[in-house]
């Protein structure tokens, strides 16, 4: 059995590869996209992947505190990658704290229309939203969220590997694990309402959904899955982690596949809430998604993030083949970054939207960041949790 992950030079080769796409097409984006249309795209792609990629890395660090709270089993067997990936947190972190502390104290307020004061005293609706919408406690809340997912994250990450070194049988670090899960779902609870409005929403201050929180938290928990099943997968091709069976597959499977109707029922109660109510302030959101430029993306969205997993991971078969499962966890990803891309672009970009070599290259260079980063973590401690008390659950663990 192999317990020690060993980076392959062709993984790590590729991952650097495609970072290197996203450092050239940042440097390219520098001197090719000028002018307010070039300075809006160029902003709003860096602003979009910098967030999407965090948030999913954060949804990873719920989903393994409220499976350790639990008290599952089930998550043992992958336990290493679901802590490799919250180990991306600090970097993934401070690049999205880059970005946004740019877009903030950098006056873009064709990204954030509240940094602009001038704005903002001729806006009765900007000075009643003023007390949160305003560049002090955005940064505030902005550096306490992120400094608390890494810190929390990175406590599950230390008190999992000295439960390795611990005496067999102790339970002392086990208990400890608890409570620093606790702390993370407390404080996800509330950072993952206040970052999703003031990250996001907050680029059409004007409109509001009390929903919206809870969908971003449905795209990025279920597109966490999904990378997880990636990694996963990948791990098994490359002959590692033996002990993951069809039945640990099987649960990943059902989790994507679960998580995708939830995402989608709260994307219908959203959208029928504001198309019932018919208010000018809440239908302004859907009009250019559902009858603008944007129409295709958005019709597509659907297709991808519901229809496609609902018909082709409803079987038993289907959630216990890698390759299905594989093939399936790509198209989630793919479809919930056009979700995210469609919270951002129809107000940052209007109707110049592009999926072009911008676009493509930065999200490539952040997914082979992310690549690096996880697999790295990966081969810095032992895959294989041996003190971790529900160890011989997972091993004989049936879905």
């Amino acid at each position: 059995m192999r317990e020690q992950f060993v980076l392959p030079a062709k993984l790590k080769n590729v991952s650097l590869v495609l970072l290197g796409v996203g450092v050239l097409a940042l440097l390219i984006g520098i001197f090719a996209l000028n002018g307010e249309e070039g300075a809006r795209r160029f902003w709003g792609v860096l602003l979009f992947d910098s967030v999407f990629f965090l948030v999913v890395t954060a949804a990873m660090g719920l989903l393994l505190s409220a499976a350790t709270l639990a008290a599952g089993s089930w998550h043992i067997a992958y336990r290493r990658v679901m802590e490799s990936m919250v180990m991306a947190l600090p970097v993934l972190g401070i690049l999205a704290f880059i970005v946004l502390m740019i877009i903030v104290w950098g006056d873009k307020h064709f990204i954030y229309e509240w940094v602009d004061k001038h704005v903002v005293a001729e806006d009765p609706v900007l000075q009643k939203k003023s007390v949160f919408l305003n560049p002090g406690f955005f940064t505030l809340m902005t550096v306490l969220t992120i400094g608390l997912w890494s810190f929390l994250g990175y406590r599950l990450r230390r008190l999992s590997l000295q439960e390795d070194l611990a005496q067999p049988g102790t339970r002392k670090i086990y208990w400890k694990t608890l409570r620093v899960a606790a702390a993370f779902v407390a404080v996800f609870a509330v950072t993952n309402s206040s970052s999703s409005w003031q990250w996001i929403m907050s680029t059409t201050p004007h409109w509001y959904s009390t929903l919206f929180a809870w969908y971003i938290f449905a795209s990025s928990l279920v597109c966490s899955i999904a990378v997880l099943a990636l990694f996963v997968v990948l791990m098994r091709n490359l002959g590692f982690m033996e002990w993951i069976t069809d039945e640990h597959l099987h649960d990943l499977g059902k989790l994507m596949f679960a998580f995708s109707i939830f995402w989608t029922y709260l994307w219908f109660a959203q959208y029928m809430l504001i198309w019932y109510g018919n208010i000018p302030e809440e239908t302004t959101y859907f009009s250019p998604r559902l009858w603008g430029s944007y129409r295709p993306i958005f019709l597509l969205n659907i297709i991808i993030n519901f229809v496609t997993p609902f018909l082709l991971l409803m079987t038993r078969d289907a959630k216990r083949n890698y390759t299905s499962v594989a093939v399936l966890a790509f198209i989630i990803v793919i479809g919930h970054m056009l979700d995210f891309y469609m919270m951002f672009m129809p107000q940052i970009v209007k109707d110049n939207w592009h999926l072009g070599w911008f676009e493509l290259g930065i999200t490539l260079g952040y997914a082979g960041l992310m690549i690096l980063l996880v697999t790295r973590s990966l081969a810095k401690a032992p895959l294989y949790p041996k003190n971790h008390p529900f160890l011989k659950e997972t091993l004989i663990h049936h879905s």
